[in-house]
């Protein structure tokens, strides 16, 4: 490629050897090393920012190795810095002008609103911005303004009150719940159509992390704050499903999963042991096998096209949304002209899942799409306990959907219809969305709590591509 082609072409000195120094339409920054190795950089993979002091110019990148080409995505990120000694000073402005420009071509967010959930998880997220996050920001030349959250749903509140006119994006440094937050606080906006533009970065300092997990395996990535921070500063977006759960007046909008019976169970009730990160549902969720629980109920489903012969026809009873003052009013779906399919208990479990990845350690729902439209549905009825502790483990690849004793289907819309545990009516279940529990029923852990819905008929039904994500493709 002659000098004509390139964006920038120019001679720097780098550790005392002149080499020629390029910027190429397709992104990639190139120059030779004082052993005249060529080394290149992807401005838009790898490079973080641009500076100039004096004569020299200084990049500021994310790499895997040691810098030499566009990397592939084995390993692990490092901060690295680069400085190149320009002929002049015009030539150094120049040089950091066009790399700067071809930087701002890529839509990169400038200014982000970051929410740090200090309470969440292990208590680590202020430790993870610190030493992962504001870092990264400050070599990207990305202004921020911080909020830490104070109790639960004040990231809801701030949301659903923000100026976003002056934020490219907003970034929560926390598990999935405050993601669910802002997005509930944005749907209740009067401006709820533009505010669902504004995309939501997550790095990982809960528990779960589910949402970010699954965006990052979906690029082949490891889940960790880096690859994260790398998916924020490239500014890539994608559209996200989202599931609106309503009961006569009462409504939540689910973006992550919704469970009931087993992995209700296991979420919720190992709260106690919090403390132990997620090994609390691997040591939980043992002694809820050997002391399996089986719930009464039924639950209606429209199926995705073949999916059509699980269940049994039925004609759903569907409640239609109350009107609100203001905000997203749910999905635009005449329910009662579809065809419904019914499955009736007694339940192991229920889960609905929005993306692939239920936490770090689970792939609740292999096939699941970020914005296909459905909602994955899966249903446990028999199962041998020792069977069932083998399913278990096999969540970590989510090779368990492949099991006789599991029901796996897309579907569009919900109708759950919880009862009691069979052999005692007077105790119930846990229904839990997005980690946070959504019904209690009679006799369930901390049952004198309040929460959002009645242990009652639920609907939940899906529409497409509702809010917006940083992703890293």
């Amino acid at each position: 490629m002659d000098q004509q082609q390139h964006i920038l072409y120019d001679e720097v000195v780098v550790n005392g050897k002149e080499t020629a120094f390029t910027l190429s339409p397709d992104g990639i920054l190139r120059w030779h090393d004082h052993s005249n190795v060529l080394r290149c950089l992807s401005v838009d993979r790898e490079v973080l920012g641009v500076s100039i002091a004096k004569q020299q110019i200084v990049i500021r990148s994310f790499v895997e190795t040691d810098g030499s080409c566009v990397s592939s995505c084995a390993g692990g990120l490092v901060r690295k810095t680069f400085v190149f000694q320009a002929s002049s000073d015009d030539s150094a402005r120049n040089m950091c002008d066009k790399i700067q420009g071809y930087m701002d071509s890529l839509g990169r967010p400038k200014k982000l609103f970051l929410f740090v959930n200090p309470f969440g998880g292990r208590k680590s997220a202020s430790k993870v911005f610190t030493d992962d996050v504001k870092p990264v920001l400050e070599d990207a030349n990305i202004e921020y303004t911080l909020q830490e959250t104070k109790y639960q749903l004040h990231a809801k509140e701030v949301a659903h009150d923000l100026d976003l006119t002056k934020y490219d994006g907003i970034l929560c440094v926390s598990g999935d719940g405050i993601l669910v937050e802002v997005v509930n606080g944005l749907l209740e906006r009067k401006d709820w159509q533009v505010a669902l533009k504004i995309p939501i970065g997550v790095i990982p300092a809960g528990t779960g992390n589910g949402m970010i997990k699954s965006l990052l395996d979906s690029a082949g990535q490891p889940c960790t704050a880096a690859y994260a921070m790398l998916a924020v500063i490239q500014g890539h977006k994608r559209s996200l499903d989202v599931a609106t759960i309503w009961q006569g007046q009462s409504r939540f909008f689910s973006v992550l999963m919704l469970a009931w019976g087993l992995i209700a169970d296991i979420d919720i009730e190992s709260e106690q042991y919090r403390w132990m990160g997620s090994a609390r549902m691997d040591l939980y969720g043992l002694q809820r096998i050997l002391s399996l629980r089986k719930y009464n109920g039924c639950i209606s489903f429209v199926p995705a096209p073949g999916f059509e012969d699980a269940g049994e026809p039925t004609s759903a009873a569907v409640e239609p949304l109350t009107t609100q003052h203001h905000g997203y009013q749910g999905p635009k779906l005449d329910l009662g002209t579809l065809s419904w399919r019914k499955l009736n208990g007694p339940f192991i479990g229920i889960w609905l899942q929005n993306v692939a990845w239920g936490s770090e350690n689970a792939m609740a729902a292999p096939n699941a799409k970020f914005d296909d439209g459905y909602l994955d549905l899966i249903v446990m009825q028999e199962c041998p306990k020792i069977r069932l502790m083998s399913l278990m483990s096999e969540m970590s690849n989510g090779q368990y959907v492949k099991s006789p004793h599991v029901l796996y289907i897309k579907v569009k819309a919900v109708i759950l219809e919880p009862g009691s545990r069979t052999g005692d009516s007077t105790k119930e279940g846990i229904i839990d969305s997005d980690g946070e529990v959504l019904a209690r029923g009679k006799g369930t852990y901390k049952c004198h709590l309040n929460s959002l819905m009645r242990y009652d008929k639920l609907q939940i039904v899906l529409d497409q591509g509702l809010a917006t994500l940083f992703t890293p493709i």
